[in-house]
């Protein structure tokens, strides 16, 4: 007999229940559910709507379910449906009559928004603290090629000399985002919604606040129609984690493409690549294109969010039982790639000499020429013209600009060109002189990454806040 099965004359079909069924993946809740109960329980024997005796019953028994779960020593069964009716199954089953006390005040409604909102928080903290790990990584081998000359793309074409510092420095201001990202979706999540009730509250003397006090959130939700049918704050962790997978699916991408031997910027790690069943000599990018590849996944979840939420009226629907895969899904691919791209690029072989050859013969000094000429008095327009002119030379003759003779530069480009261009006109030149805040300049990029340091470090209280979303990774059978 289903929990809730009173006014039912006819048992559910067996198709029914396992379609309605939401155990096989809400299970991920059970140290949430599990905890909001006890504070709810715990709240029930203070305001005397059950006796202490059975609240601290209850409280026992739902210690001693965790434990036993988490051991393990459970199986959970497809027919009560979801996490909190098979730990309420469970309860009454171990403790009897008190058991039936603890849905007291209580709604599933206001409960799963709890579990979300509690999971959801966790796994801010949790992503978060990877998304740290990640930037400091990048700032730390940022910190080590201030000097690193590589060539800047646009359209990916080479364009201007840069560093590698400044380069992986730009997504560590990505990542930095992603961070605060995170930071605020964990804020809008912060709202205790129990005591909401199905849609409209209850008539017992809940303390909403005593709840919300001991599980950890600021304030209370202050609308029970919006309390029990609000997945804004799933949304907002899924969007956070579609930036997330955006940002390092570009970081990827450069990766698989410096990794080919057409660019040969970089050696992935033996550890971090794969071969190939046919052809002896490959070494594939495996993990950088699998991120990028689950991007799209990510993205997939979001709209089904969205799509799942557009034409809902209020207040809960049972619709709103998709929303967990989507976002457990997110969660998991997230924290996963995450963890695996860290580990890519900590171990990734850098090739210094090929970067500053292809910022050498790929003309990305080519703007500094035409400064060059205009800081002796020639009007911008027409210095991009002669150096336009200077470069195609260059290509018909296979030669760098640096490598064309005064003589030349001057008999057949113009006079204004001195001896002092070369200098002018160097790789280290080309990057130290742009020195402005944000700029490639070694000086300009040591700023830049010691106030993202700072940066991190401010977000590292919210990154380090105690989070366990999954201590173990919990497997059980369905009965």
């Amino acid at each position: 007999m289903k929990l809730w099965g009173g006014r039912f004359e006819k048992a559910t079909e067996g198709i029914v229940d396992d379609f309605h069924s939401s155990i096989a993946f809400d299970q991920k809740l059970y140290a949430q559910d599990i905890e909001g109960s006890i504070a709810h329980a715990t709240m029930l024997g203070e305001q005397g709507i059950i006796s202490v005796e059975d609240a601290d019953v209850i409280v026992s028994g739902l210690r001693a379910i965790k434990s036993d779960i988490e051991a393990g020593r459970v199986a959970f069964s497809v027919e009560a449906e979801d996490i909190h009716m098979n730990i309420e199954t469970l309860l009454i089953e171990r403790i009897g009559e008190a058991g039936k006390r603890l849905h007291t005040g209580r709604s599933r409604n206001d409960q799963v928004a709890l579990d979300m909102r509690m999971y959801m928080k966790q796994a801010c903290g949790e992503t978060a603290t990877l998304l740290r790990a990640l930037v400091a990584l990048l700032l730390d081998i940022a910190q080590a090629n201030l000097e690193t000359v590589m060539p800047g793309y646009t359209h990916l074409q080479r364009a201007q000399p840069i560093t590698l510092a400044h380069h992986l420095s730009a997504y560590a201001s990505m990542f930095l985002r992603d961070i605060e990202r995170m930071e605020q979706a964990r804020a809008r999540a912060d709202e205790m919604p129990l005591g909401s009730g199905a849609l409209a509250g209850t008539t017992y003397p809940l303390n909403r606040e005593r709840v919300a006090e001991q599980l950890g959130f600021s304030r209370i939700t202050r609308n029970s129609l919006d309390g029990v049918s609000d997945r804004d704050f799933c949304c907002d962790y899924v969007y956070a984690c579609s930036l997330v997978m955006m940002h390092m699916s570009r970081l990827c991408e450069e990766l698989i493409l410096w990794s080919s031997g057409e660019f040969a910027f970089i050696e992935m790690d033996d550890g971090y690549a794969t071969g190939s069943s046919i052809m002896p000599q490959k070494k594939n990018p495996d993990v950088a294109e699998l991120i990028r590849g689950k991007t799209g996944r990510v993205y997939g979840d979001l709209i089904a969010l969205l799509s799942m939420l557009k034409s809902l009226p209020l207040a809960y629907n049972k619709d709103m039982q998709e929303d967990k895969e989507s976002f457990f899904d997110a969660r998991d691919t997230a924290v996963k790639c995450l963890a695996v791209m860290h580990g890519m690029l900590a171990t990734v072989s850098f090739r210094k000499d090929n970067m500053r050859r292809a910022a050498a013969l790929g003309f990305a000094n080519a703007t500094d020429a035409a400064d060059y000429l205009v800081k002796h008095g020639m009007p911008f327009r027409e210095a991009h013209e002669v150096i336009g002119k200077l470069v195609a030379h260059c290509i018909r003759e296979g030669k760098a600009i640096e490598d064309i003779s005064l003589a030349v530069l001057q008999g057949d480009f113009s006079p204004l060109f001195g001896e002092d261009v070369y200098t002018a006109i160097s790789l280290e030149t080309c990057v130290r002189d742009r020195r402005l805040p944000g700029g490639p300049a070694p000086e300009a990029v040591s700023r830049a990454i010691a106030e993202m340091r700072v940066t991190l470090e401010r977000a590292s209280s919210f990154c380090a806040s105690p989070f366990s979303v999954e201590k173990t990774e919990h497997k059980t059978l369905l009965s």
